[in-house]
This record gives structure tokens, sequence and C-alpha cells, in this order.
């Protein structure tokens, strides 16, 4: 195992009617930004539950964060935050408001010139105000790390950073706030906790064996469970297992002393930053993809996830390989993600910009042995037309 530090200051309450415990997880007298995103909290009764909870706090609200949050719209809640001179963020939503206030949290203070630079140049910023979050949709892990991915829509980037000063102080995971979610999402959600499970988990033997079983545990109860999200859409239990395995997904515990890989994120960026897939789309096409073409170097952690996640244990090695990649690619298709480029109309004349946009990042080879170039971009992509 390698070394690690691993420390997650954030607190979790989770369960149905925690809400109603935000004003004890508040500082009392703080002026609180309220975030959140198309305004589906006021549809679904989430907002006024939290004002409720919120009750003699001083409110200022900024709503509009999007789907992949852009700079652009975040800027505007940065410069609404100070003239108002708010002193906590609350993050109401799914993981792009979570992503854009941490964003902002960063950016308020910031005294460092072009705020762009927290995200583009990964500038770690020297404070932050604090926040914390209402998580209405399972999917980032956002409510339980200090990494956000941020959008800017001038020069079509989408780009990840992070620092131990984003942590959210505490966050509420009520499953019932899931229940009026659209199908798509419930979907997204699924595929994304799978897909950064597979990130840390499908890389090589590093000694981990307890990293390796809750791995495993993560994607065998998404395999069991997402399916039941979509067919009893108010089936508490289903709800509350799929939103606790996608903040341990993230959370940084099955990630602690592994090797990680994080190519599919990083080839699936590329695809929402030039055709706006939702993020969890473009990791259903490029994760089976990915782990065909990288059977060899992946073969004993392949091998290992054919036969503890999909029970396959008979047959060739090769065999046993491409069946788990084939089961994988089932339960997307089957979550109603797609796997191919095809259902989007995504043709392949765009495949070389992404190398492209690859390259100029230095992003350039991926993967956890350093061994995904260029080449090997384009077979992937190649092969998820």
């Amino acid at each position: 195992m390698q070394n690690f530090t691993f420390h997650n200051p954030t607190r979790i309450l989770f369960g149905a009617g925690q809400i109603g415990g935000l004003s004890r997880e508040i500082p009392q007298g703080a002026r609180v930004l309220l975030t959140y995103g198309g305004g589906s909290i006021k549809a679904n009764g989430v907002y006024d539950q939290v004002r409720r909870a919120l009750e003699g706090f001083d409110i200022i609200e900024f709503g509009g964060i999007e789907p992949n949050p852009l700079f652009e719209t975040l800027m505007k809640g940065v410069e609404l935050a100070r003239r108002e001179e708010v002193d906590f963020l609350l993050a109401v939503g799914g993981g792009s408001v979570l992503d854009g206030t941490k964003f902002m949290a960063a950016a308020i203070p910031w005294q460092g010139g072009n705020e762009w630079d927290i995200v583009h140049r990964r500038m770690p910023p020297k404070t932050a105000l604090p926040l914390g979050a209402v998580l209405t949709l399972p999917a980032t892990g956002s409510e339980s790390n200090s990494y956000a991915v941020i959008t800017r829509a001038a020069t079509k980037e989408k780009m990840s950073f992070g620092s131990p000063l984003l942590f959210p102080r505490f966050s509420v995971l009520d499953p019932e706030t899931t229940f009026s979610l659209p199908s798509r999402q419930v979907a997204n959600g699924v595929v994304d906790a799978f897909a950064h499970v597979a990130e840390q988990y499908l890389t090589y033997p590093a000694g981990a064996p307890l990293q390796d079983r809750f791995a495993e545990g993560i994607l065998r109860t998404l395999v069991e469970e997402g399916p039941r999200t979509l067919a009893e859409p108010r089936d508490y239990d289903a709800r509350a297992n799929v939103m606790w395995c996608a903040t341990a997904a993230l959370n940084g515990f099955i990630g602690a002393g592994v090797p990680q890989d994080w190519a599919t994120h990083a080839i699936g960026h590329e695809l929402t930053a030039l055709h706006g897939l939702d993020h969890a789309q473009t990791l259903a096409i490029i994760l089976p993809n990915l782990l065909w073409v990288q059977r060899v170097p992946k073969r004993e952690k392949l091998l290992q996830f054919a036969e503890r996640v999909w029970d396959i244990r008979e047959g060739t090695e090769g065999s046993r390989i491409e069946k788990g990649i084939i089961a994988t690619r089932a339960f997307f298709e089957a979550m109603g993600s797609p796997t191919h480029l095809s259902a989007y109309a995504v043709g392949e004349d765009r495949f070389g910009e992404i190398v492209e946009r690859l390259q100029a990042r230095r992003a350039l080879p991926l993967g956890e042995r350093r061994d995904i170039t260029e080449e090997k971009v384009l077979e992937i992509l190649a092969l998820a037309r």
C-alpha cells in the first residue's frame, strides 16, 4: 500500500428530516448566501424546508447555477457575495451547485488577480469562506470532498481543482429530496458514482485489500440498488443506499493508498466541453471502451472485478475480462445511459480536436501508469463511436 494522509472533516447529517437541523450547523448571526440551480428545489419543496430551517438568518439568494457550472455565471455570484458581505455559503442542489459554490468560496476572498487562475493554473487559495450543503442529487461526491469541476464558456474549458479549504463543513443527505428527480438524473448519478469507484479501483494491485473490498461493495450495491431507484422512485431504502454509495465513492477513503486512473474523466470532460453532454453520459461512453483498450495493463484488477462484482469465475482470463466489461456496458445501458457516441450524434471528425486539447494542457499521457497516449485516446474514441 502506498503512503497516504487521510482527513475528511465534513460532518454528514444523513436521513429524512435532517434539513430541519440546519440552524445548528451554521454560526448564529451569519450572513448566508443560499445557492441553487434552475429552481427544482422550489418545485419539490426543498427550498421551503431550507428557508423554514433558517428562519431568523440573514439570507441572500443566488440561483441559476447550471449543470457543468460556468465560471461566467459563478462570478456574478462572487460579485453579489462581495457586495452583500456574506460570510457563509449554503449550496442546495446537486454536484454542479456544490462545485460552483466551492469555486465561489475560494473566489470571494481571492486577492491573487484573475479568479480563473484558481482553476486554470490551480493556484491554491490562501483562504476560503466556509460552506455547507444540502444534497438533492447524489452523483459527484462533492458533498464530502474538497474538489470541484468548473467550465469556462469563453474558452470551452472544463477543469478540476481542489483545496483542503473547500471541504463542506457539513452536508445534509436526505434521500427523500431525490424522490422527484427525473430518471435521466437518477441514472446519471448511479453511473457517475460507479465511474468514480472504477477510476480508483480498476488500476493495478497495491496491497490494499480493504480499499478493494470497500470499492467492490459500493459497485455491487450500485448494481443492485440502481435499477430499483428507477423502477420504484419512492423506495426510500434504494434511494438512501445509492445516495450513500455516491458519497463513499469519492470521499477519499477508497482512494487512500492506491493508484488512481482518472483518464475516463479527462476524456469525458472534453466531450462535455465540446458537445454539451452530461458528465455521466460521457463516463458511460468512455469507461467500457477505455477498459477494453487497457485490458492488458489492468488485467489483474479486471479479473478481480469480473469475479467479485459480476460473479464471473469460469472461462479463460481473456473471456472473463471481456464478460466483465460487457456486463459493465450492459448495466449502463439498463440504467438508460447509452454507451456509444452515435446516440448523441457525435462524429469522429472531432476526435483529433479532443486529443489536441489534452495536449495543449499537457495532460497526456493519461492513466495510473501514464501509458494512455494520444494514439490510445483515439483508439478509445473510435471504439466509442
